[in-house]
């Protein structure tokens, strides 16, 4: 057992006062004089130990540690280590406001439409999770929890969890990566609305070689077989399938282009004899003269769908699209409008259109304040006008979602 500091000091000033009033030893005497000397450094440096490793002082003597308490430690890094642990958070809110009238598709004229939280965090070197927490007027819900896995043997990469599609383009977007304060038509009508083809599947991707500068990604996705309002399994083997095949190309220096075709399969809600069959096609045009500002854009995205629903009385087919124009004036406004047409799943032949403008004013990076007025036609010759307001906001670290 090693000796207390108070034992040391003692020690040592007591040597120190023996050798200051001693008179000058003899030869012998001075041999036992240096092997005092040597113990004398030995105790400094052993004090000095001890006093390097005696936790300080608090301000209160009753908060003092006691003997059996150690400090927590994570992987000899200390305890602040633990907030590189922590997956990165983030808070989306998505507040609504609207005046008119729609007597389909009905929206209160205040609501706190949804929240958002997400978690992300690298799991290990070969993995990373995602998850995104939605809170609404109908309580919370688990909206995606992926585990990706980028690089896989070959080239491929893959999810597991409850994901959105990779359908299209509005399909895959969460409601506040929207450029509108609503979805199209065609989502509600023939995608299943806002929650669109959403299940608990397996995602597989990969870079397919392409000539030139063009860049092709094909994705294969199979799913549990349930969404909502879309595809209904009774049995376990009523599986849903989902392809997707995406080009990209630069024009120019300023402009690309981005086509998609799509595919999905699954039975709906009739039962295994009865199955829905999607199937899509995308164009996205973007340009942003990168020399002159970093601010002005232009885009303008198309969608077009097709649907064969198999129901009591025989196959309905229908179809719908939307196209849309959006333009970045500066730093802080962007207008748009979109135009609407599309057909109703179960009742062949009757089709609704509107068109919708819109201005969005970024407050910052992280809060943005829309407007859009939306007129819509419904088959059947109801009219729907209405002005709706959305207030977003973003706290935290939210990762990038496709554009």
């Amino acid at each position: 057992m090693k000796p207390s500091p108070t034992i040391l000091t003692a020690i040592l000033g007591s040597a120190a006062t023996v050798c200051a009033q001693s008179p000058a030893p003899p030869a012998p005497a001075a041999e036992q004089l240096k092997v005092l000397e040597a113990r004398i450094r030995k105790l400094e440096e052993e004090l000095q130990a001890l006093k390097a490793i005696r936790p300080a002082p608090s301000a209160e003597p009753d908060q003092q540690p006691r003997p059996d308490e150690t400090p927590v430690r994570l992987g000899g890094a200390g305890g602040a280590a633990g907030k590189a642990l922590n997956p990165d958070l983030s808070l989306i809110g998505d507040f609504r406001a609207a005046v008119g009238h729609d007597p389909v598709r009905q929206e209160p004229g205040l609501e706190n439409h949804e929240v958002e939280l997400g978690l992300s965090a690298v799991v290990d070197p070969y993995s990373r999770g995602d998850v995104f927490l939605a809170f609404g007027k109908d309580g919370v819900e688990v909206e995606e929890a992926i585990l990706t896995f980028p690089a896989l043997p070959g080239g491929f990469s893959a999810k597991v969890g409850k994901m959105r599609a990779e359908f299209g383009k509005v399909n895959t977007r969460h409601n506040h990566t929207l450029p509108w304060t609503d979805r199209p038509l065609v989502t509600e009508n023939l995608l299943g609305g806002e929650e669109g083809i959403s299940d608990m599947g397996v995602s597989v991707s990969r870079i397919l070689p392409a000539p030139g500068n063009l860049f092709l990604e094909a994705t294969v996705q199979v799913f549990r077989g349930n969404s909502e309002g879309l595809f209904t399994a009774t049995r376990k083997k009523d599986l849903s399938q989902v392809g997707h095949l995406r080009g990209y190309h630069d024009l120019t220096e300023n402009t690309n282009l981005e086509v998609g075709l799509s595919y999905a399969r699954g039975h709906n809600e009739l039962g295994s004899d009865f199955t829905t069959t999607l199937r899509g096609a995308d164009a996205t045009l973007r340009w942003k003269p990168l020399q002159r500002s970093i601010y002005s854009s232009l885009l303008w995205r198309n969608e077009l769908v097709w649907s064969q629903r198999e129901l009591l009385d025989g196959t309905h087919a229908s179809k719908g699209f939307y196209s849309s124009l959006e333009y970045r004036l500066n730093q802080r406004w962007t207008f748009g409008a979109r135009y609407d047409r599309s057909g109703r799943a179960a009742e062949a032949g009757l089709v609704d259109r509107g068109w919708s403008a819109l201005g969005t004013y970024w407050m910052s990076e992280f809060s943005q304040l829309r407007g859009q007025y939306r007129s819509t036609w419904y088959a059947g010759g109801q009219r729907a006008g209405e002005f709706r307001l959305q207030l977003l906001f973003v706290m935290g670290a939210h990762g990038a979602h496709p554009f």
